[in-house]
Formats: C-alpha cells, structure tokens, sequence
C-alpha cells in the first residue's frame, strides 16, 4: 500500500471513531414511554449485581440516564464530574442522575471511589439499553454521549442525542429542561 492509500484508510479509521453513526434504532422520542429496564450498577459505596429497575425508580424524582463512552476517559470524567459537582442544584431540580456504559460495575465502583461520585453507574456491558436509546455506535463499540431525562411518570422529557462536554452549553440546556419540570 503506498502512501497515499495509508492516508485514505486512516482518515476512514478516523472518521468512523469520530464523526457521529447513523443510529441502530432510532430510540424514545419525546413523550414515549422510557423503555424499561434492570442492570447491575456500582457507587462509590457499593456493588449492586442484583440490579436497578427503571420501572421501580420511577415517582420520586426525575431521572436522568447519562450514557458516556468509558470510565477512566477524560471526556467521561469531566461530563460525571460536572454531574457530582452540581449534584445539588439538579436535585434542587428533582432530578437524579444515571450514568451509564458498557463497563463492568467493578471498574465503575473504583471510577465512582477515585471521583467520588455519588450516583449509580449502571453497567450495560452486552449495549441492549444503549441499544434500545440510541445510545449505542456498533463502529466504535461504545456508547455515544447521549441525555435523556425520564420524567416521574415514565415518560422522556428530554433527549439530546449530542450531548458535548466541551463547553457549558449542553449541561445548562439539561438543567433549564429541568426546570420546567420541577
């Protein structure tokens, strides 16, 4: 392969792991019913392979599902920090947050100890949630960063399939679609 094919193929490679893919399912839209579901979950505190409930967690406050790439990844780190960091005001929102991968609740539970993190990661590590919320890129094999707020009836209240940890503007656009929610 010459040089110029070498460049070809890594600007392919780059693009696939980069730019967004083309949604598996198309996922909840606003209004639908939040798909059920139960998977093991970690806290800094514990590990819980018995699982959470979507269905059960549904009544007291709002719940947002924060689906991110990895543990351990910058971009991660800063978008689960920043819920920690702000854990009050959204709970002052009615809201409690979510996060959710592929990683194993093992990895999560030392992820949420090193950054005190004080809210279940959820553990989907076959993708079937990420799956079912559009959450999932089957190029990559991770999750893509992905909000949806779950309203006290079930139902999704909020989406934003682009979520960005770049800048303020994604978290501030899911706190003010909380507070209309409150």
């Amino acid at each position: 392969m010459d040089q110029r094919g070498a460049t070809r193929l890594m600007v392919l490679f780059l693009t696939t792991l980069l730019v967004p893919q083309a949604h598996a399912t198309e996922g909840p839209k606003l209004g639908n019913r939040a798909p059920d579901f139960t998977l093991p979950y970690a806290t800094m505190d514990t590990i819980d392979r018995a699982g959470l409930t979507l269905s059960k967690a549904i009544g007291a406050r709002n719940i947002i599902l924060a689906f991110y790439p990895a543990d351990w990844s910058g971009g991660c780190t800063k978008e689960m920090c920043t819920m920690r960091d702000n854990i009050g005001s959204l709970a002052e929102l009615g809201a409690e947050v979510y996060g959710i991968s592929g990683d194993y609740v093992y990895s999560h539970h030392e992820w949420a100890k090193h950054h005190s993190l004080q809210f279940p990661l959820l553990s989907d590590h076959n993708h079937e949630v990420a799956t079912a919320y559009a959450s999932f890129n089957p190029t990559s094999g991770y999750n893509r960063r992905t909000v949806y707020v779950v309203d006290r009836s079930g139902y999704i209240a909020y989406v934003d399939l682009e979520y960005s940890v770049r800048t303020p503007e994604s978290f501030e656009k899911l706190k003010a679609a909380l507070a209309t929610l409150k």
